[in-house]
């Protein structure tokens, strides 16, 4: 059977049809295993991931650590440039008022002074928080007089701010008393408070 030129061209324009169509079929089959291998890393990888969150968060306490109010604090803290007790307890503690706990564990003699590397026990105590009667009662009372006798750690600008409530009136306190140097203020020195 002689076909002719056109049956044959018909007939290979439908396999070549039928071939793109299966075509078409084996990259949509190919690009959904794809996705969902994609989609199975992806769910596997957030999985660990959630599985190590967990195995971290349910990690028992070491030997060189304690938990205070809830949180991991180590048992001996290393001081760090530029650190003072005030700000490694707020760290520790989430509160500032447990430096004098941390002074009073590590017996400092000076507790303004504490060197770089120094290592310091952490006490497992309770993060202290001041009262508003604390707060009052810490503050010096204002100055209602027209003298003042100095004491030690005063100086002008704190006198100025509990005299009249603002701390640039040093200058006016300074002046009334014709201070050469106003940095050079001493205990007993007596101070004409100009009203």
């Amino acid at each position: 059977m002689a076909r002719t030129k056109k049956q044959i061209q018909t007939r290979q324009n439908g396999l070549l049809s039928q071939i793109k169509w299966g075509e078409s079929y084996t990259s949509l089959f190919l690009g959904a295993v794809v996705v969902v291998v994609a989609l199975v890393l992806v769910f596997s990888f957030l999985r660990g991931r959630n599985d190590q969150t967990q195995q971290t968060t349910s990690t028992s306490v070491t030997a060189e650590e304690q938990v205070v109010n809830g949180k991991i604090v180590p048992k001996v803290y290393t001081v760090k440039e530029g650190e003072d007790l005030w700000h490694i307890a707020q760290g520790l503690y989430g509160s500032g008022y447990n430096w004098v706990d941390l002074a009073q564990e590590n017996k400092l003699t000076d507790p303004n002074y504490i060197s770089v590397g120094a290592k310091l026990t952490v006490p497992n105590v309770k993060p202290k928080e001041l009262t508003t009667d604390e707060v009052v009662a810490t503050q010096p009372a204002s100055i209602k007089a027209t003298s003042y006798t100095v004491v030690t750690g005063d100086y002008l600008w704190d006198i100025a701010v509990r005299a009249y409530g603002d701390g640039f009136k040093w200058v006016e306190i300074s002046k009334a008393n014709s201070l050469t140097n106003p940095d050079l203020i001493y205990p007993g020195d007596v101070l004409k408070l100009p009203r």
